[in-house]
């Protein structure tokens, strides 16, 4: 089976047209059968919070929602992994959070994806 970690480190959240992208990368790699890891840093943990990305559209006149294609990769199999350093620098204790998110994961852990031959990376 392939295997893919994307890590979104300067993703602006600001730019849900662009924050789409790799979301369409990692339902892609789901549909061709990958075992697929999107690692959040930085200030995209946020997007791991209810409502974040649900309210930013990806055009100005109504296009679909970030969240929905954060939804089209999870419903493909992509786990959602949250940055622990991030995670204490920009989520509120007690903050709500999307059922997809799949757990914490930090820095060492895509480190490794990038060391192991078995895993492919993508940097956004």
């Amino acid at each position: 089976m392939s295997k893919l970690a994307i890590l979104l480190w300067s993703v602006d959240l600001e730019r849900a047209d662009l924050a789409a992208a790799p979301f369409v990368y990692a339902a892609a790699a789901t549909a061709l059968d990958a075992e697929v890891e999107v690692h959040f840093a930085g200030r995209s943990v946020r997007l791991l919070v209810a409502h974040e990305a649900e309210r930013r559209g990806t055009a100005e006149s109504g296009g679909r929602s970030l969240y929905a294609f954060m939804q089209d990769a999870a419903h493909g199999g992509a786990r959602f992994l949250a940055c622990s350093m991030a995670w204490a620098a920009y989520v509120r204790d007690g903050e709500a959070t999307i059922p997809e998110l799949s757990g914490h994961a930090g820095a060492t852990a895509f480190v490794a994806r990038t060391l192991d031959p078995e895993w492919r990376t993508l940097v956004f």
